[in-house]
């Protein structure tokens, strides 16, 4: 049963869709005793994950249901935060309906970050994984709600083609949509009444990890969980586009190491080796001969040591990110050993409340429940064909092909990690380059 199920996932192209989109034909070849669903909508202002469970409800727990059977767990538990009051009465009558009793809800709290999946498990399983671990160590698998929906929706051959985006910020009207994957962000924004500022930035993701796009042109893909509208001067636009050398320069300066970045990192709070105001120190010239740096290793970049802690408003995420990226590329490995990891007694009282960040970013105005707007459809769609962790997919359509909406543009290479590319739209191959394959309708 196992390889039929890894078999149709990877047919239909699934991905992680609420991270960095590892391809979820990958977890399902594990065996473990836990299946998570990660419906915590971590980032401030996305609202997909908690939408979906009041509305896609039984497409969800039938995706879990098939990740469950395909990995051997017994226990299925749905994770999502006590403030969705209407998803969470919906999660717990759908619960009660199990006959099998393999299903649970879990009520998380309304925390930041709470649905990093090292957190989660501490959270809900009371295990901490081991530092640049996975939640397989631990005898546990974590999948994003709209990852479920799509196991599902392969299940019965349907390949993964759209999205559902939250569109936020400085926008004529707030929303969740259905977007097909490489529609542009521009016309999305349109669909959502357009920007109600002049100048803007938009950030693709949440406030906290998402990256400020250089334009508008840019694709929806299937790792977009946001577009966040915003001023080009705010506090979340404003330290995403500033010179990484300057960031360095400013925060190595003037860092006073008071180690309140320290105090409230959520990885440093479950025991990890993490200290950031110990890797302020660090010089890139330094990298190699400290013991120190490899720290930055351990890093999420959940941004909460720029954006909430440090009282001087300088970056040890970007300081972190930088020396990270330089031991990476010298394939630098931290060696993680037998260690006890022990919590620290004050984690819990060192949770940042999300509403106090959505204040401290600057936020509160576009805090709300944006209304569901149905499906967007397009009749330009510019589809990546690398969408995912690993090897880019390789396209097997030609300028001048038609395809129908499902039809599979790209392959996941022999022997690569990948995950197949669908046509999200109908229409003619117009041009394909730079890795992405144009389709106009």
């Amino acid at each position: 049963m196992q390889d039929q199920i890894v078999a149709k996932i990877k047919d239909a192209g699934v991905v992680g869709a609420g991270g960095a989109g590892l391809p979820t034909h990958v977890k399902a070849g594990a065996t473990v005793h836990t299946v998570l669903v990660n419906g915590a909508s971590c980032e401030p202002l996305l609202m997909s994950d908690p939408h979906l469970l009041e509305t896609e409800i039984d497409m969800v727990v039938r995706g879990l249901e098939t990740i469950m059977d395909c990995v051997g767990a017994e226990r299925g538990v749905i994770c999502l935060k006590g403030k969705h009051g209407k998803a969470m009465e919906v999660v717990r009558e759908r619960v009660s309906k199990d006959a099998s009793g393999r299903l649970e809800a879990f009520e998380l709290g309304d925390f930041y970050p709470a649905g990093d999946e090292q957190v989660l498990v501490r959270e809900v399983l009371g295990e901490t994984i081991p530092e640049r671990g996975l939640p397989l160590q631990v005898g546990a698998v974590v999948s994003n709600v709209e990852s479920l929906l799509n196991v599902a929706c392969a299940m019965d051959g349907a390949p993964v083609t759209h999205r559902y985006v939250t569109v936020t910020g400085e926008v004529a009207r707030p929303m969740v949509v259905k977007v097909p994957v490489g529609a542009l962000v521009k016309d999305v924004l349109a669909f959502a009444g357009g920007p109600t500022i002049s100048e803007y930035k938009v950030v693709d993701g949440g406030p906290m990890m998402g990256r400020v796009l250089p334009d508008t042109e840019q694709s929806v893909t299937k790792t977009t969980s946001g577009l966040i509208v915003l001023p080009p001067d705010h506090p979340v636009v404003a330290p995403k586009i500033m010179d990484p050398e300057r960031i360095r320069r400013i925060t190595t300066t003037v860092c006073c190491q008071c180690s309140r970045c320290t105090d409230l990192c959520p990885r440093n709070l479950l025991g990890h080796s993490l200290h950031p105001h110990k890797l302020m120190r660090v010089l890139h010239s330094q990298i190699m001969e400290t013991e120190a740096a490899k720290e930055a290793l351990l890093c999420s970049e959940c941004g909460l040591c720029e954006k909430f802690a440090c009282p001087m408003g300088v970056s040890p995420r970007e300081i972190n990110a930088q020396i990270k990226k330089v031991l990476m590329g010298n394939r630098v490995a931290w060696e993680a050993g037998d260690k006890e990891y022990r919590a620290n007694p004050f984690r819990e009282n060192r949770a940042v409340p999300t509403r106090r960040l959505i204040q401290r970013l600057g936020l509160t105005k576009y805090d709300g429940h944006p209304e569901y707007a149905g499906e967007y459809s397009t009749s330009l769609a510019r589809i990546p064909l690398r969408q995912h962790i690993g090897a880019p997919s390789t396209c097997v359509v030609s300028v001048g092909d038609r395809v129908s909406r499902g039809d599979l543009l790209g392959e996941v290479p022999e022997g690569a990690m990948a995950a197949r590319v669908h046509s999200s739209i109908g229409g003619v191959v117009e041009s394909i380059a730079d890795g992405i394959v144009t389709i106009k309708a």
